[in-house]
């Protein structure tokens, strides 16, 4: 076990409705409506802004180089290169970049992004990135699970693009970059024996509490709710 994966193991309900949420397995077998999915996809491109703000407060927050490095790469990651394919792909399914920037923020958009940037700033690196956690691992987890298990249905699915781009070996990396970072400040401050550290429990209810934030993330497109 991870640090990580314990944490995960604290809360396997939340977990589990975040990604098997029908949201998720609906783009799985192709199902979901096409306007739900529009309405995610506004809502993610003003979800990876903040997310880029939360990154750039990670390198602040960070202890060393090291951290600062990953935490930038990661920003970068999310600013340069995941947000443009996220324009592109937005206009695949009609949806310009003009109404992406007037689009308002629904409330799960800010009640997840807004209880990061809390954690990050009322906390430290650690809380911050547990924070994080579940959307940059759990997306690669999802990704991956739909590919391998959607394999045959996938030529005629409209949502392979997604499923391909957060399965796929660029993706994955960044993935692998965060849950580095995340194990390797997890041991510095908490040490291996981290489960019998005082700070255990919060680290646990902010995981549980992102996870659920980020199943009523799905809930909001698959509702089409503001």
């Amino acid at each position: 076990m991870s640090f990580y994966e314990d944490l995960k193991a604290e809360c396997p309900t939340e977990w589990a409705s975040y990604v098997y949420h029908p949201f998720v397995q609906a783009m799985g077998d192709g199902s979901l409506s096409e306007q739900a999915f529009k309405h995610y996809l506004i809502q993610d491109y003003l979800f990876l802004i903040q997310f880029g703000r939360a990154y750039a407060l990670a390198v602040f927050k960070s202890d060393n180089l090291e951290d600062m490095c990953q935490s930038s790469a990661t920003m970068d990651a999310l600013l340069n290169e995941e947000v443009k394919l996220h324009i592109g792909y937005c206009a695949d399914w009609g949806i310009e970049k003009s109404i992406l920037e007037v689009e308002p923020e629904a409330s799960a958009n800010i009640a997840y992004t807004r209880y990061v940037m809390e954690r990050g700033m009322s906390g430290d690196i650690l809380d911050l990135l547990v924070a994080l956690a579940p959307c940059v691992m759990g997306y690669a987890e999802i990704g991956s699970r739909l590919a391998d298990e959607q394999t045959a249905d996938l030529i005629n699915n409209c949502y392979r693009p997604w499923i391909d781009m957060y399965s796929s070996n660029e993706y994955q990396k960044v993935a692998a970059g965060a849950y580095g970072q995340l194990e390797r400040v997890a041991m510095s401050r908490l040490g291996e024996d981290y489960r019998s550290s005082g700070r255990w429990k919060q680290l646990c209810e902010t995981f549980a509490t992102a996870t659920r934030l980020e199943a009523g993330f799905w809930e909001m497109g698959l509702t089409g709710s503001m």
